[in-house]
């Protein structure tokens, strides 16, 4: 990624003064193919960004523009949506297929233009082309402007977990089947976290991912949920959780004990 920057001017009226906010130009290269992946004692093969699944995540500072290079070296045609970005009089990179462009063909690579404008907090971008979007996702994390802090508390430290499911076979050859039948949605075989099953899954216990935590110190949450069609109901034993933003804005903190998250939804937490 290469990072180069130059002036905005963002107006913070105190009295007569301004402030001037330097803004960012970012570039990713995301190349989409086939890669082997074992869950559950099974191997396929599945459609990942940069061979990773989950996919990258988008560090940004609220204000930046992200240029995004989309190799495609699947088999068939995609489009990366950027999901909660309200890209004001940009739609022509929001990326939905046969919507605001076509899907980018094999072989062929398209760039988007992602302007992140007054969004701040956690988002996430996706495939949208049928439910290539449950192994082609990733998080977007959106700072504050280079000066600001947080709303709230700084946290000791933050951690970003996609919720997701893990199919043992082709699903989007499935979904061609029930479109054509009218069947119901398949049942995922896994639920995972950060693209692994929890250790009371099969094959898992090694893989399980884990956190490391300090005792007494207050992490920042950023919770993605990536399931195709699933609300989730979230909680940390033993913990409150308080809520302070969701979908790219910030939220009048409120505590609870767990959260339910719906599909498509982030949570700062």
């Amino acid at each position: 990624m290469v990072v180069s920057a130059f002036p905005v001017v963002l107006w913070f009226l105190t009295g007569i003064s301004f402030w001037v906010i330097e803004a960012e130009v970012h570039y990713y290269d995301f190349v989409l193919a086939e890669k082997n992946f074992t869950r559950l004692c099974q191997t396929k093969s599945m459609l990942v960004v940069n061979d990773q699944f989950p996919g990258p995540t988008i560090y940004v500072y609220k204000g930046d523009t992200v240029f995004v290079n989309v190799h495609n070296h699947g088999d068939y045609g995609v489009t990366i949506h950027w999901h909660g970005v309200k890209q004001p009089r940009n739609p022509w990179s929001d990326g939905t297929a046969y919507i605001t462009q076509c899907p980018i063909e094999p072989g062929m690579n398209f760039t988007y233009e992602v302007v992140f404008s007054d969004e701040e907090g956690l988002l996430r971008w996706h495939a949208n082309s049928d439910w290539t979007r449950n192994t082609v996702h990733g998080a977007i994390v959106i700072y504050p402007p280079q000066g600001f802090t947080y709303p709230y508390p700084t946290p000791d430290g933050e951690e970003i977990l996609i919720l997701g499911t893990w199919f043992s076979y082709d699903v989007n050859m499935v979904i061609k089947e029930i479109l054509r039948t009218g069947r119901d949605v398949p049942i995922s075989d896994a639920y995972t976290i950060n693209g692994q099953p929890g250790d009371f899954c099969a094959c898992s216990k090694e893989t399980t991912y884990r956190w490391q935590v300090d005792y007494g110190k207050t992490y920042l949450i950023r919770l993605v949920n990536a399931l195709m069609n699933e609300e989730f109901l979230f909680a940390i034993a033993g913990h409150h959780l308080t809520v302070v933003g969701m979908d790219g804005s910030y939220l009048k903190p409120f505590t609870t004990s767990y959260v339910m998250i719906s599909t498509g939804q982030t949570m700062d937490i």
